[in-house]
């Protein structure tokens, strides 16, 4: 994967790319990393996507923990975006998450409550934790879609 990324990472002063190889597990490697220092202006709010990752962070890999972490070395304003996968509309998701475990990978599925205690401390953008197709909406969303279909969360908040 890291080849793959440096062969697509171009860049150019005004748009600079980077590709960190690290573990989520350790908030510290990526916060302190010379790419993330040289990529950004950390006295300046960004965005932290965190995309598709925690389900496979079950409690015991303390997902709190490092979205705190993360989140401590942002600059005021910076915005924080988590999707994850949920169990609340179709109990297939729960059969997968069993199928990871089964398999020794590390997963989880996570009510609303739960994705929402990801973002304690930040001051959510409206409209909250919502299912992915109803989180503002636009005419593209195809009206045949279920929240079974989507069975995730997402959610964006501001540190203050």
């Amino acid at each position: 994967m890291l080849t793959h990324a440096r062969a697509l990472l171009t860049s150019t002063p005004q748009g600079r790319t980077a590709y960190l190889h690290a573990d989520l597990h350790d908030p510290a490697s990526i916060l302190d990393s010379a790419e993330l220092r040289s990529t950004f202006d950390l006295t300046r709010p960004v965005a932290l996507s965190l995309i598709a990752i925690f389900h496979f962070f079950p409690d015991d890999h303390d997902p709190h923990g490092i979205v705190r972490r993360l989140v401590d070395g942002l600059p005021s304003g910076s915005h924080v975006v988590i999707t994850h996968s949920t169990a609340d509309y179709d109990q297939g998701v729960a059969r997968l998450v069993q199928t990871y475990l089964d398999r020794g990978i590390p997963a989880a599925a996570r009510s609303r409550a739960e994705v929402e205690s990801l973002f304690v401390g930040l001051e959510p953008v409206e409209p909250g934790v919502q299912l992915l197709h109803r989180w503002r909406p636009d005419a593209d969303v195809p009206p045949e879609l279920t929240d079974a279909q989507v069975s995730g969360y997402g959610g964006i908040a501001r540190k203050p």
